[in-house]
């Protein structure tokens, strides 16, 4: 079977922003769907009597793969969500300062200024100097932002805009040495690159199951370790607060009992996993690494630009941000996609501007040339790129 036609992607649009939304494959749509059917036949039972159980099916499933006990985990739509749930548990002081970097995605700089402005924490986004060379000059220039008022870790593992893997593990290591509580915004990690959160030993990681483990839209987690988890209250408090059955753990009752809603998504997880199993996807995964970095040098050629680090495993997985100047980034991408069908983001971020693409198993590098030359002809035909 050609690996594309396992996916409900519009086969007339060269795909290149997986990193985006992701994309679900057809039979975890399918699984979707089964349980949205059941959910509407029988209401009172897919929700008063079937769905803790379904619920911690999945929740087993994920917690296996991103090595993690279940009950450590809660479902939510997106990781902004369960960001949210933490900035608003917080209890932050005036002065408090959150230590972050200046690579991090909107949403969350967004979310962490609103928390802040409303408890007077500070948050601080280390400048980090790109290129990046190595680890060490990442953590030497992060650690440069940590004062005697730094109470919190907040980073990206892999980052939108500039789409680059940070030395996480590291930093979580340093941090607890620090006395500093960790969060890890893994949006973009799961099934994308390994994830062993007993390996990395951080405070609070929120992931992705909708993008690159593709299952449909709405799928996210967080997780919470055990020392951290009678401090982080609902952001919706429903049945599960002061349950009157509760399960044992105030985890799971806070976060998951949250009145009527669909969670079909949530519990395609399992079917996502045995989808990437069947199809080898820790092989594909490598391929499309492999392709994304062979192709990149003739882009950053192209637009007279560098590399934001080594093309290595180390810093760069599926995804490839170029840097590239333009003053009209949206209309840019809006010509790729109404001129030329192609589907990849043009992205501001700060005073700079990045065109990302995202390498899946069904692109080829037939997809890249297509990129490549729509690009050659918007240099030749407009001035909305400046290469010289």
């Amino acid at each position: 079977m050609n690996i594309k036609d396992a996916f409900l992607l519009d086969p007339a649009i060269t795909y290149l922003n997986f990193g985006s939304f992701g994309a679900c494959a057809k039979p975890v749509f399918e699984t979707y769907q089964k349980f949205q059917l059941e959910l509407e036949t029988e209401p009172v039972q897919f929700i008063a009597v079937n769905s803790t159980h379904y619920l911690k099916t999945s929740r087993k499933a994920l917690g296996s793969y991103i090595h993690c006990h279940e009950d450590d985990l809660v479902f939510t739509p997106n990781p902004s969500y369960a960001i949210n749930i933490i900035t608003k548990s917080l209890r932050l002081s005036p002065g408090d300062e959150i230590l972050s970097t200046n690579m991090e995605y909107g949403a969350m700089d967004r979310t962490w200024n609103h928390y802040c402005k409303q408890t007077g924490a500070r948050y601080v986004r280390q400048p980090i100097t790109l290129p990046l060379s190595s680890k060490e000059q990442f953590l030497e220039e992060f650690w440069k932002g940590l004062s005697p008022r730094t109470k919190v870790v907040f980073i990206g593992q892999i980052t939108s805009a500039t789409a680059l893997i940070l030395p996480v593990k590291e930093l979580c290591k340093q941090a607890k040495e620090k006395g500093l509580l960790t969060i890890v915004d893994g949006a973009h990690v799961p099934g994308h690159i390994p994830l062993n959160l007993n390996e990395l030993q951080v405070d609070i990681y929120t992931g992705a199951c909708h993008k690159w483990m593709m299952t449909p839209k709405g799928c996210s987690f967080l997780y919470v370790n055990k020392a951290n988890q009678a401090w982080v209250d609902p952001l919706v408090v429903s049945w599960g607060y002061e349950s009157v059955m509760p399960s044992g753990s105030q985890f799971q009752d806070y976060h998951e009992l949250q009145g009527t809603r669909d969670i079909s998504a949530f519990l395609t997880v399992p079917q996502a996993l045995e989808f990437m199993k069947t199809h080898h996807w820790e092989k594909r995964a490598a391929e499309c690494r492999q392709l994304a970095t062979e192709e990149a040098p003739r882009f950053f050629a192209l637009l007279n630009s560098q590399p934001l680090a080594p093309l290595t495993d180390e810093f760069i997985g599926q995804m490839i941000s170029i840097p590239l100047r333009t003053n009209e980034p949206e209309k840019l991408q809006r010509l790729l996609f109404s001129d030329y069908q192609i589907e990849v983001p043009v992205m501001r971020h700060e005073n700079q501007c990045f065109l990302r693409y995202s390498i899946q198993a069904f692109n080829t590098k037939h997809d890249l040339d297509k990129l490549y030359q729509a690009l050659e002809n918007i240099l030749k035909t407009t001035r909305l790129i400046d290469a010289a």
